[in-house]
């Protein structure tokens, strides 16, 4: 406990802790004054005095106890105990994300560990983390889309939100096109100088309201700009199907529209990726991390709180307790 509250402490003059040298001085002067006192007394007999310990005897020392607590307490006093508060205030012109993630059925293929999905959420929670100053949000699309958080700089609800995608909240199919318009409708009106969409799909667009070219050119209208990731391995992949017996481990081809991918990210100013591990996903994430740069300002401002008024105390009531005996109980009559 002592030593706990002794590392949050710290003196503002500690230099003024010489004064303690002062302590042994008094005591020596002390020690040598009061047997000069005692060899200074002459008496007929000490018969009288045999047996006698007084608890004025006792306490006679008492007063310059409490004066060196005292002038002790009055020291620490004057070094200025207190104790420091850092706090860091992070400023910045951050950028406004959207997070746009492909629930689709396909999204539950185990090329990836556990699945693409599950991959997908985890590295989505360390980009949210990583950006201090932005804004992000989520849309999640399949055969439709749906925005499962508009943008917000609360980390908490991003990581709610993200936690809790999963396969089956939405129709089932791949609408890019879909997903992607929602993305920037989103960012429509933003006044952030920067907008960004990461898109992530495993496969092709198949349906949907508005067809992926289309949200391209709403993305160009608009200056958002798409970074674009492919998931999935080369060749086949082992896909969950549920059947009467159960659920069986199926292989199934990959197949990704790279090349609809390319054009909306080159087109739009982004850049397009294909993750094929859960490596490649973080190291996607990553890129795309440094490559959309906020200006962030983080300033340290450092508060102290003066603790000196309890050893102030303490030492006033020390010398009280002097003023005490010696006024009192150890008052000498002449």
């Amino acid at each position: 406990m002592l030593s706990e509250y002794l590392d949050t402490i710290s003196f503002a003059a500690p230099q003024l802790f010489w004064l303690a040298l002062l302590l042994p001085v008094m005591i020596f002067w002390y020690i040598k004054n009061n047997n000069r006192q005692q060899a200074g007394i002459k008496v007929s007999s000490l018969k009288s005095f045999k047996g006698i310990s007084s608890w004025k005897n006792l306490l006679r020392h008492a007063p310059f106890v409490c004066r060196l607590l005292a002038i002790s307490f009055i020291i620490i006093a004057l070094a200025r105990p207190q104790t420091k508060n850092e706090e860091q205030q992070v400023e910045g012109e951050g950028v406004d994300i959207i997070l746009c993630i492909d629930v689709s059925g396909s999204m539950t293929a185990q090329d990836f560990t556990p699945n693409r999905m599950e991959a997908a959420k985890a590295v989505a929670e360390n980009f949210v983390e990583k950006r201090l100053t932005d804004r992000i949000g989520i849309v999640i699309f399949s055969g439709e889309s749906f925005t499962q958080c508009p943008l917000t700089t609360d980390k908490a609800v991003l990581k709610s939100a993200i936690e809790n995608i999963r396969n089956g909240l939405l129709e089932d199919g791949t609408a890019i096109g879909d997903g992607l318009s929602t993305g920037i409708d989103r960012l429509r009106s933003s006044k952030s100088k920067s907008k960004v969409v990461i898109l992530l799909t495993d496969g092709e667009n198949n349906g949907g309201l508005i067809g992926p070219d289309n949200a391209k050119e709403i993305a160009k209208a608009f200056g958002v700009r798409v970074y674009t990731i492919g998931v999935g391995t080369e060749g086949y992949a082992p896909f969950p199907i549920k059947t009467d017996l159960g659920v069986i481990i199926q292989q199934q081809k990959v197949t990704i529209d790279e090349k609809l991918l390319k054009a909306i990210a080159g087109e739009t100013g982004g850049k397009y990726f294909r993750a094929k591990d859960n490596a490649g996903l973080e190291n996607i994430y990553k890129e795309i991390d440094t490559l959309e740069k906020s200006k962030v300002e983080i300033t340290s401002v450092t508060r102290y709180t003066e603790k000196f008024f309890p050893y102030a105390m303490i030492a006033l009531g020390f010398l009280l307790i002097e003023v005490f005996l010696r006024f009192t109980v150890l008052k000498k009559f002449p």
